[in-house]
């Protein structure tokens, strides 16, 4: 152990054996955080200059970094011993509810059935096939326990079979830094080929001759996607052409394989703008033709079907999109005649093709719809009656079928997937998950949807459930939830694992703020930029209106997001912290200002259309005002659970741990403060099926000790 690290270390075991040496029970707040070095850097830009303390944690290579954060996570574990042994019935409460041995539905792709099955006592699942019938034999493709046994981290991502069904290219990331090394099986004898292409994105598609291989590549330091390679089966990935590099640093680049198996596709996209390029997928070694050249502003996205594309595209100030249609020998922006108009109160989400019908995914009011139409013309909604339910497509991989799958739930009752027969118009219910426990029945619950008002007048949706017993006296506990960026939409759905928190008289609220499109791509544009703001004062005001009209109170009310959700969470503890007594924040965006200003961090460049450019003065001087580590001041705060991991490639650990040391330095009460880091996860968290609700059982035994709801 090096010298620098020395003090925090004995410290530490000093508190641990004075503890041990009273008879009485040590109170937790009598015990002494770890206090973070101060090592001021100066930080100038547009002749501002800030002052970072804390800087010297971005190295995760740091010993005295790495010290610190044990010492944290060494003070949050003694905290909070006493609710160990409930942190533990909650997770074998939340694991109960779940189907061990479990299987997905079955679904069928170029002559073979694939189901992915979970085992009881496995954290991973089996990858398995059957040819032609449900009823054939059994093929294991990849068994991830076995995979994962020599690793503390594990994913297996982007499984893609060849045309000829005998090989399958696969990724596997075991240090969750999202860098996938790409290999190759043979399905028939087991083989794993010597072919191995390490740092991509993990997704990988085969061209028809079942000999070429399509991906995408990271740059090593940014981890942004920005090259596209073609690989020939049994050469070194040295030996792989590079057939695109996405030289825009704003842009990131994906390849895939149309429904229709006709063309391979390149495509590039920032926050803003899209482009694509199409090669017929017989020829992989030809050349890519630009499917319709970038325009800034203007987003598409591209669908195949009997000799034309169909667009999904916002061209001409379609704000929520429109459909759009050209044949697939003229395929620039000129081109284009419009099949599905832009219309003002409905979002145009997604296309589904089929050879005989199309399923268009939209949302009105923030409300899913699915519209199935004939390509002659006859078309209709399915029918939706809630206003807390979550509906999509499902797998649609066959492109020559009637029927369509779909997912289905309310927010309070479980999930189906239905296949439905777009001719007959009947429907089977091929899989309703099952909550175990034989303790959970739907007629307990309640769901409702209610309306804040914003203080610019905005009406901002609400989605609640909590048992049928709760009273609205303001006395109940609520977890209000939100995440409000990118444009991501958080419907209102269905988790057995949140009944942990409502059979103890929460309510749940998914506050749909700006920044969101719930309500449409203008709720988005209102919510980023210049206008990011709304997103946090939208969630303040919306915990106010559950305050005023009597569903909580500022001591039953709690507050949860992660990631640019926990930016969210650290700006509303700056701007309302009274609100609250509890908040947890999970991998934390919260440095904004530094982040943005460094563009050799993972995802920066590709950001600014999201938050702005802060080499900028005005998004510069925009993004100070609300960057929760640079606005944190002397006041009382909320109790705080902040949680991250050290190898996390989309927020880096140290926002987080710096944020913590800056609000140990200067709030004012003595509220609890934990900042948990996984040592072994990224921005995912633990890998597993059930090593995740581990995670869950911290958070929720977190804020139910501050209800007093531990036994």
């Amino acid at each position: 152990m090096k010298p620098s690290a020395l003090p925090l270390f004995c410290l530490w075991i000093c508190l641990i054996f004075a503890a041990a040496c009273k008879k009485e029970i040590k109170r937790p707040m009598d015990i002494a955080p770890p206090v973070a070095k101060k090592q001021p850097k100066q930080l100038e830009k547009h002749g501002d200059v800030r002052i970072d303390d804390y800087y010297w944690m971005n190295n995760r290579e740091d010993q005295e970094v790495l010290d610190y954060l044990n010492a944290e996570n060494a003070y949050y574990q003694e905290m909070t011993k006493h609710t160990k042994g409930f942190q533990e019935e909650l997770f074998n409460e939340m694991k109960s509810r779940i189907k061990e041995d479990d299987n997905s539905v079955p679904y069928k792709y170029n002559g073979y059935w694939y189901i992915t099955k979970y085992q009881k006592g496995e954290e991973y699942p089996l990858f398995l096939r059957k040819k032609e019938s449900l009823e054939a034999e059994e093929e294991l493709m990849f068994d991830c326990n076995q995979m994962a046994k020599e690793h503390e981290f594990f994913n297996l991502r982007g499984i893609s079979v060849s045309p000829d069904n005998k090989l399958a290219s696969f990724a596997t990331d075991t240090v969750s830094r999202r860098q996938y090394t790409i290999q190759i099986k043979n399905l028939g004898s087991g083989e794993i080929y010597s072919d191995k292409i390490e740092n991509t994105t993990g997704s990988s598609v085969w061209a028809n001759d079942g000999k070429h291989l399509f991906y995408t590549k990271k740059d090593p330091v940014t981890l942004r996607a920005d090259k596209i390679y073609r690989h020939r089966l049994g050469t070194q990935a040295e030996e792989d052409v590079l057939v695109f590099h996405e030289k825009d640093s704003t842009f990131n680049t994906f390849v895939y394989k149309t429904k229709s198996k006709k063309y391979l596709v390149i495509g590039s996209s920032s926050t803003l703008t899209s482009e694509y390029q199409i090669l017929d997928a017989n020829n992989p070694e030809g050349e890519f033709k630009v499917f319709s050249p970038r325009e800034r502003g203007m987003e598409y996205s591209i669908s195949h079907y009997n000799g034309r594309f169909y667009i999904l595209t916002n061209k001409d100030n379609a704000t929520n999109f429109k459909l759009m249609q050209t044949y697939d020998v003229r395929t620039q922006a000129e081109n284009w005649q419009e099949f599905i108009p832009h219309r003002e109160d409905v979002l145009l989400e997604d296309i589904e093709i089929f050879k005989d019908y199309y399923v268009l995914s939209e949302r009105e009011n923030g409300l899913n719809r699915l519209k199935i139409s004939k390509w002659s013309g006859e078309s209709y909604y399915l029918p939706f009656e809630s206003e807390t339910y979550v509906a999509g497509p499902s797998i649609n991989v066959d492109f020559d079928t009637d029927k369509f799958r779909y997912y289905y739930n309310e927010m309070g009752a479980p999930y189906a997937i239905i296949e439905y027969d777009m001719e007959t118009q009947q429907e089977v219910i091929l899989k309703e998950l099952e909550v175990l426990g034989g303790k959970f029945h739907k007629d307990n619950y309640r769901t409702k949807r209610v309306w804040a008002t914003a203080r610019d007048g905005a009406k901002i949706p609400i989605s609640m459930v909590y048992h049928k017993d709760v009273d609205f006296d303001g006395s109940s506990p609520v977890l209000q939830y939100a995440y409000g960026s990118y444009g991501s939409t958080i419907d209102p759905y269905f988790s057995s694992i949140r009944l942990s928190l409502l059979d103890r008289g929460f309510i749940y609220a998914i506050a749909h703020v700006r920044g969101g499109e719930y309500l449409g791509r203008k709720w988005y544009e209102d919510g980023k930029l210049l206008h990011k703001k709304n997103t946090f004062t939208d969630f303040v005001d919306c915990s106010k209106f559950l305050i005023e009209e009597s569903y909580t109170s500022p001591q039953h009310l709690y507050a949860s997001g992660g990631s640019a959700g926990g930016l969210l969470m650290g700006a509303i503890v700056n701007l309302n912290p009274e609100l609250y007594k509890g908040v947890i924040a999970a991998v934390p965006f919260v440095d904004v200002v530094t982040t943005m200003l460094d563009d050799s961090i993972p995802l920066t460049t590709g950001e600014y259309d999201e938050w702005g450019n802060p080499n900028e003065k005005e998004y510069y001087d925009y993004m100070k005002s609300y960057s929760p580590y640079d606005n944190v001041a002397p006041a009382a705060y909320p109790n705080l659970y902040v949680s991250t991991g050290l190898h996390d490639s989309q927020v880096q650990y140290w926002e987080p741990a710096k944020w913590v040391a800056k609000l140990r330095e200067l709030k004012t009460d003595e509220n609890l403060l934990f900042l948990d880091t996984n040592m072994d996860a990224g921005h995912g968290g633990a890998s597993g099926r059930f090593e995740a609700l581990k995670e869950t059982a911290k958070e929720y035994a977190f804020i139910l000790d501050l209800e007093g709801k531990i036994p």
